[in-house]
């Protein structure tokens, strides 16, 4: 069975059918309208269709300068991120090798002033022992100068003067001229 036999045994106006008049069907003035269509709409519609592939084409073409423009910025980026670490790490180790120098020059002075120090405090212990013995000196001397004049201010007794003059004649016959 056929497909047209199918719609033949089905009787008309009982529901669902298929009308095989073309007249009542209308697919001639469907075919006109849509030639009509297809003849005036057709040029327009072909203009549209190539306005639209121009568009996107543009828009392709705008797409690939962008991401080429976006890839050269990176490029760029890229390398300046390169020179700005290398740039970092120039700066990473001169501010190191100053830091130890810095730290070198440090200790060097620390240790000169420690040395200069010691130098200042031998000085000042040298000068605080002169002027103490110099004080026990002019002590000592005035003491004697003191118990001289005592000695002086007391009438002198007759073993002292013998003492003295004993003292004296050895000395002289001691003298070879």
């Amino acid at each position: 069975m056929n497909l047209l036999t199918i719609f033949n045994i089905l009787p008309l106006g009982e529901g669902f059918g298929f009308n095989d008049n073309i007249l009542e069907t209308n697919i001639i003035n469907l075919a006109a309208v849509v030639g009509i269509v297809v003849f005036f709409v057709g040029k327009n519609f072909s203009i549209l269709l190539e306005n639209r592939q121009q568009t996107i084409l543009n828009n392709l073409r705008e797409a690939n300068q962008r991401a080429s423009e976006a890839l050269e910025r990176y490029n760029q980026a890229k390398k300046q991120l390169e020179l700005a670490e290398k740039k970092a790490k120039d700066i990473r180790q001169e501010g190191t090798l100053k830091a130890r120098q810095e730290k070198e020059n440090c200790f060097n002075q620390y240790k000169l002033d420690l040395v200069r120090l010691e130098e200042y405090k031998q000085e000042t212990l040298q000068f605080y022992q002169q002027k103490a013995f110099q004080q026990i000196y002019v002590s000592i001397v005035s003491r004697a100068l003191g118990e001289v004049k005592q000695k002086f201010n007391k009438p002198l007794s007759e073993q002292f003067h013998a003492t003295i003059n004993n003292f004296v004649i050895a000395r002289l016959t001691e003298y070879n001229p």
